[in-house]
């Protein structure tokens, strides 16, 4: 389980031709209009949602495995300075990691499998929140001077979001499903890309397949764009932390610092020795003997079934996957 990249120039990649961080602006209420109208206009049926089940979003976001993930999706945004000092400044993740881990889950399984409507409000009132998330850095970090400000509706730090999502969410599912064909993997990224635009993102700012997002990501994780500061360090000690309603395995602990590039677990201090990548190989093994013979009500996420089960017919999910909804969105369904 290797993640590993080497470091390089700061700011920009001549690899990718565009700038890693610089010039890009912030959405606007009026581009997230746009970009919503945009993706109105190519939808087949409303209450299948943007995506709809034949799509290869449903197929891979409805994996409960991705969450295998979550942890290095996580630390790599906390690498970016922005999104450190925003969270560090203005979550509640410090006092309630259970309730972020819900919210988080909620807008993204919301855009997913949501209808048209659930999603494009999940997406305007993700917006409404980052406008109010702004400040200054408190201290000089990679190429960030401290003083400098941020804003959590920049371009570049939502860009740098999104593709730790996609990008996280692939490398679970190579590890324990199997790596997607080609096909498949073009297909994936093409339909990520209106995920990217409910975040307000044009596409022309995005990267233009799925090998240049493996480029970009790279390319992030080469640059010290990424460098892990003090509020970084804290917030993830604290999240990560063991509390009195919150636990996180020490596997799991060792399976994200595995998923990571060695620089960045190093400065997040994570340990990933002979033991550490011993326990997590003998976790992976078992986790791909055992999943892919999960029946589908264990296999699949909540909000998943809650989808299928709206276009069935049923106004309200069963029991069961209101039950399992709790477990991933803090609540039964995704309208309440």
């Amino acid at each position: 389980m290797s993640f590993d990249y080497e470091r390089s120039e700061h700011g920009s990649d001549q690899r990718l031709g565009w700038p890693l961080h610089d010039g890009l602006g912030v959405v606007s209420a009026a581009t997230l209009e746009e970009q919503l109208e945009l993706i109105r206009a190519r939808t087949v049926s409303p209450l299948a949602g943007v995506f709809g089940p034949a799509s290869m979003t449903w197929r891979m976001n409805r994996e409960a495995i991705l969450f295998l993930a979550a942890g290095r999706a996580l630390l790599l945004q906390l690498a970016h300075p922005w999104v450190a000092a925003a969270v560090a400044d203005h979550s509640k993740a410090l006092t309630d990691p259970v309730a972020r881990f819900h919210r988080t889950f909620k807008v993204v399984f919301t855009m997913v499998f949501g209808t048209v409507d659930q999603a494009f409000a999940a997406a305007r009132s993700l917006h409404r929140r980052h406008e109010s998330i702004t400040g200054v850095l408190r201290e000089s970090v990679g190429p960030f001077e401290a003083g400098s400000s941020y804003r959590a509706n920049n371009i570049s730090a939502l860009r740098w979001v999104y593709a730790t999502l996609s990008d996280s969410a692939l490398a679970a599912h190579d590890l324990v499903v199997g790596r997607l064909d080609p096909a498949d993997r073009a297909r994936l990224y093409s339909e990520s890309r209106l995920f990217a635009a409910m975040f307000g993102i044009p596409r022309h700012l995005l990267p233009a397949d799925h090998s240049e997002l493996t480029l970009y990501v790279r390319a992030m994780c080469d640059s010290d764009v990424l460098t892990v500061s003090a509020a970084a360090r804290h917030v993830a000690t604290q999240i990560f932390a063991p509390s009195r309603i919150w636990r996180v395995p020490r596997t799991y602990m060792g399976l994200t610092a595995g998923m990571l590039p060695e620089r960045l677990r190093r400065e997040f201090g994570l340990s990933y020795g002979p033991s550490e990548r011993r326990r997590s190989e003998r976790a992976l093994a078992w986790v791909r003997r055992i999943y892919p013979s999960l029946p589908a009500r264990v296999r699949y996420v909540g909000p998943y079934h809650e989808a299928q089960q709206r276009l069935a017919g049923s106004p309200t999910p069963d029991i069961s996957t209101r039950l399992v909804n709790r477990l991933w969105i803090g609540q039964a369904t995704l309208a309440d």
